[in-house]
């Protein structure tokens, strides 16, 4: 039997981001070995060029889309975006390419909201909720996305798919046993960008340890916050509590998750955090905001604990009250292993595309001549 080979859009598979993690976890899935799955890279990650060149990569891009489809007989374009106006207009041109090429195409969307990014549209809100139309199915990562796409277009196909990880890099390590005098060990993992809360996460510590908490902050990433990061830290009197390790990948981060408490993601905006799910699966503990999916992963007070954006004094009773109830963490740490290795493996993400994927194609299939 023919396998229907199905091209996936994102950025440089070798790019520091969530959609390329998402690539990379189609890729190595099981997904791979039920259809044949290629990459067409989108973006200027990895790619060295001036002003021109990526406005001829604008202009010329849909058009190499084209040809590749044509070239490889591709019968799916599965395209990841973001909703921001650079990734909407660009990804709206691959679905047009795609769609005058007989391709099927899903549109599946990390991140953002729908209501805010339509409102930012101005004049041209009733053409986007129109050309939301035009993939042949939209998947998102939450049930907030729903809601929201479904007001936007109620006459399109929508499929909700949560991100999920390979869970065994995380429970490879044993956790250490917690001891109730040691220092509550904060982290954060990933880019240090506006919009993580991770000042607030710096004042909620010192908030907290104003007040007797014993706790400790590793901040493993790299980016343009660094600085001022570090800026704040030394003006908070925190040197010695909050560490700066690097970017972290791979084993180490696995390493450093394994002997960390808490994760600290207090972020102003989100979809689903791959740091979140790897962090639940090591047993460690979110102190998260309730955006995007979140909501749909940590249940408050049995996964982890919700905060209010920008809200350093609600993230220092966080930390105060973990630190103060090791048991309560402990039961915790042990429900976040559970709840990511049932409902948020890669093998439950493969198995949902596969069923969209063969539903796309078989509607795109020819009939037999009867």
């Amino acid at each position: 039997m023919t396998r229907h080979v199905v091209l996936l859009l994102g950025p440089s598979r070798e790019a520091i981001s969530g959609v390329t993690t998402h690539l990379n976890s189609l890729f190595g899935s099981r997904l791979a070995t039920r259809f044949d799955l290629l990459h067409f890279q989108v973006g200027s990650e990895g790619r060295r060029e001036g002003l021109a060149g990526r406005l001829a990569r604008f202009v010329l891009s849909p058009l190499q889309l084209a040809a590749a489809i044509v070239r490889h007989g591709v019968g799916l374009v599965h395209i990841n975006t973001s909703l921001n106006a650079k990734s909407y207009w660009r990804d709206i041109a691959y679905v047009v390419a795609a769609k005058i090429c007989g391709a099927r195409v899903l549109y599946q969307v990390h991140g953002g909201a729908w209501d805010e990014f339509e409102a930012k549209g101005g004049f041209f809100a009733p053409l986007m909720r129109r050309m939301l139309r035009w993939p042949d199915v939209i998947v998102v990562l939450s049930r907030e996305q729903l809601a929201a796409f479904g007001r936007a277009a109620p006459e399109q196909a929508i499929e909700i798919v949560p991100n999920g990880i390979d869970c065994m890099p995380y429970v490879r390590y044993n956790r250490p046993a917690v001891e109730a005098d040691a220092p509550l060990r904060l982290i954060y993992i990933g880019r240090l960008v506006g919009g993580k809360g991770l000042l607030e996460t710096i004042e909620g510590l010192r908030i907290a340890r104003s007040q007797g908490v014993n706790a400790r902050f590793v901040i493993a990433g790299n980016g343009p916050e660094e600085p001022r990061l570090r800026q704040y830290t030394r003006e908070a009197g925190l040197t010695r509590e909050v560490s700066f390790v690097g970017a972290a990948y791979g084993d180490h981060k696995a390493q450093l998750l394994a002997q960390a408490d808490v994760l600290a993601l207090p972020s102003y905006t989100e979809g689903l955090p791959y740091s979140l799910l790897e962090a639940m699966a090591a047993g460690v503990v979110p102190v998260v905001t309730p955006v995007g999916a979140i909501p749909d992963v940590v249940t408050d007070g049995e996964h982890g604990l919700l905060v209010a954006p920008r809200d350093a004094g609600a993230i220092a009773q966080a930390i105060a009250k973990l630190a103060s109830d090791r048991a309560l963490l402990v039961r915790m740490s042990a429900a976040c292993r559970s709840h990511v290795a049932t409902a948020y493996s890669i093998e439950r993400v493969a198995r949902d595309f596969s069923q969209i994927y063969w539903g796309l194609c078989a509607a795109r299939a020819p009939k037999a001549a009867t």
